[in-house]
């Protein structure tokens, strides 16, 4: 059997394509989304990773207003007609542990900023899963699971992630960021409070060292210190 996409011979079983991601047999069946579990296994989460960073890959290169075609389609080439084949999708076998990941957590966090919630439900579990698989933790992974942990409503464990952030890095800008607003989440509004002064108690020093992540998140950073700012100045306001 080959794709109708592609032409690549593909197995007897086989419901995507590897090399260019089409699906094959028809449109996907409903359940198979709506029966998506959290914890999924590791073979089934790796043929989701497949598809799913093939869809990267190729919308990456139509740019960001294209990105998102919905969750049945696999494969963004050429237009119809066109007499040059679509690019080549990037090989999953290419790509780190840790590279898909990131991959997945960018994708939840640009549809959740583009309004699209039902479609960053769809690829939230599918990033956790792909951060639990991964052999070791960094900080910049565990701010990307707290991050994701926060989008879920799961301030628990946002918190978990934040406590062990500031036991490796006790001034970890990271650490301060989801412990105020997974408090905000559980309205601790004296414990958010103290966080986001912690926060900018350490963040001239901390910025100085110019950690990779800081760089990476320089964006989050910047716009959480206008939260910090405006959290503590309210507090002094109406102390005094």
């Amino acid at each position: 059997m080959n794709c109708h996409a592609c032409g690549a011979p593909l197995a007897a079983t086989a419901r995507f394509c590897h090399k260019c991601g089409a699906q094959v047999g028809g449109a996907q069946s409903s359940g198979w989304r709506a029966g998506l579990p959290w914890s999924v296994a590791g073979a089934a989460l790796g043929a989701l990773l497949t598809v799913v960073a093939l869809r990267l890959g190729a919308g990456s290169r139509e740019g960001a207003g294209s990105r998102e075609q919905g969750a049945g389609d696999a494969q963004e080439g050429t237009a119809p007609g066109s007499p040059l084949p679509a690019p080549s999708a990037p090989d999953i076998s290419q790509m780190s542990p840790e590279e898909r990941a990131t991959r997945l957590y960018n994708r939840v966090m640009l549809l959740h900023t583009q309004g699209k919630a039902d479609s960053a439900e769809f690829f939230l579990p599918m990033a956790l899963q792909a951060y639990a698989m991964l052999p070791a933790l960094d900080v910049d992974a565990r701010y990307h699971i707290g991050v994701l942990d926060l989008t879920s409503g799961d301030a628990a464990g946002a918190l978990a992630q934040a406590d062990t952030i500031r036991q490796a890095v006790p001034t970890h800008l990271f650490g301060f960021m989801l412990r105020a607003r997974a408090l905000d989440v559980k309205r601790d509004a004296a414990g958010a409070r103290r966080a986001y002064a912690d926060f900018l108690k350490n963040e001239a020093a901390e910025r100085t060292r110019q950690r990779p992540e800081y760089g990476e998140h320089a964006e989050n950073l910047d716009a959480f210190h206008q939260q910090a700012t405006a959290a503590t100045a309210a507090k002094v306001t109406r102390g005094g």
